[in-house]
């Protein structure tokens, strides 16, 4: 094998490792903006459950309240 015949084998060699490099910066960056989406959705999908929760919590303490008054009315009767 001659020196030009090493060179050209190198070159090819680091033309692919190029590609491939390529490729991959390519991959990371879609995997970055998909990342991205995901952070997105899982905080819209915290929000919703956040006003979700504190709706029922609300409802639970209005749920309480009336208990506590119709347990005060039943007192008062007994």
């Amino acid at each position: 094998m001659t020196d030009r015949d090493l060179l050209e084998l190198i070159a090819a060699q680091v033309g692919k490792l190029t590609t491939q490099v390529d490729g991959l910066t390519t991959q990371v960056g879609k995997l970055t903006v998909d990342v991205e989406e995901i952070k997105k959705i899982v905080v819209r999908i915290e929000n919703d459950h956040g006003q979700k929760l504190g709706a029922l919590l609300d409802g639970y303490r209005l749920l309480s309240e009336r208990m506590d008054r119709h347990e005060e009315i039943i007192t008062r009767k007994y």
